[in-house]
């Protein structure tokens, strides 16, 4: 009998749900245990399969647009999603008579207060981010479409031609890598001075700690995986930051059926990290996987520990979450 061959998995922290996420599920959990099945949830509660389809076992209904929900249904609660959403969908819940509740994270709500404080100021709002993503899309929707322009790539910060370069404000998608967001930045700043940053960081907490952990630790890794959704934006970063940290090669995976075990080689050194909106029972999963298959040593590579918490929305404070549900809660249980 052939002995397994050594490997050793460099497993991040911090690494998996952020607190805006553990918040935004919670109160889809909440909602079902005070008012019952079904509660409406508009668009993915968090960009996670996993997490949507454990939230529909339990009697979430997804929809994408509020028109979706049946007649009949509307005494129902509906939820948005963490990722925010534009002021038109409030007015047309209001039309509707809908009882709703915002999981907005917290740190998303906080960049749509400093794009609003900037048109306060007269200034004309840049949001750097990415086209077609829920949150960019919630954030553009808190102003009306000739106050905002969205900027990409440092490309579009060289082309942009602003009406007034000294009435200028910006903010950013709060899951974007660092280092591209400061290269935007540096271009707007040197064609445009008098342009105003935000009060404070747009890009949240969590972001840069997974990020700064897979930089960390991707130097000398043979493949570095990132568990997470292909259309989970923070996810995707993480991919790239341990490319171009020195990781060999790096992959994204939503579960462990999705490594190409044949295609791996030999690998002596994985890293191993989770988006902001992956849960821990999935890295579970990839480390028994690679159980099964190598004489698997655990080399933590943590660089900070979170303690953030936000609270859930004032109707929900009532309700008693169990010890199942916490862990549900917390990604640590199917």
């Amino acid at each position: 009998m052939s002995l397994k061959p050594p490997l050793t998995i460099r497993l991040c922290g911090p690494r998996g749900f952020c607190a805006g996420v553990d918040r935004a599920i919670q109160i889809v959990v909440a909602a079902l245990k005070k008012y019952g099945a079904p509660v409406y949830v508009r668009h993915e509660i968090v960009h996670n399969r996993y997490v949507v389809e454990g939230l529909a076992a339990r009697g979430a209904v997804f929809i994408e647009e509020l028109g979706e929900i049946p007649a009949g249904r509307r005494d129902r609660p509906v939820v948005f999603s963490a990722h925010g959403v534009p002021k038109s969908v409030l007015q047309d819940a209001a039309i509707k008579n809908l009882f709703y509740l915002d999981a907005t994270c917290p740190l998303v709500s906080k960049v749509h207060k400093q794009a609003l404080r900037h048109q306060r100021k007269g200034r004309h709002v840049i949001l750097i981010g990415h086209a077609g993503h829920p949150e960019v899309i919630g954030t553009m929707g808190q102003l009306q479409p000739a106050a905002v322009t969205l900027i990409e790539t440092v490309e579009d910060a060289r082309r942009y031609q602003p009406h007034n370069a000294d009435m200028l404000g910006f903010v950013t998608q709060t899951t974007l890598s660092v280092a591209d967001t400061a290269g935007i930045i540096e271009v707007l700043q040197q064609r445009f001075p008098k342009m105003e940053a935000p009060a404070a960081e747009s890009i949240c907490y969590a972001t840069t700690n997974r990020q700064d952990a897979v930089k960390a630790a991707a130097a000398g890794c043979d493949l570095f995986l990132i568990v997470g959704a292909p259309n989970s934006s923070n996810s995707r970063r993480l991919v790239e930051v341990a490319e171009r940290a020195g990781a060999v090669q790096a992959a994204l995976v939503q579960r462990a059926d999705e490594i190409d075990w044949e295609a791996l080689g030999r690998v002596s050194i994985v890293g191993l990290s989770a988006g902001a909106s992956a849960p821990e029972i999935i890295v579970a999963e990839i480390i028994e996987a690679f159980r099964q298959r190598h004489t698997v040593i655990i080399e933590l590579a943590e660089m900070v520990q979170e303690h953030e918490t936000f609270l859930v929305n004032r109707e929900l404070r009532d309700v008693v979450l169990t010890g199942e549900d916490m862990a549900f809660v917390n990604g640590a249980l199917d």
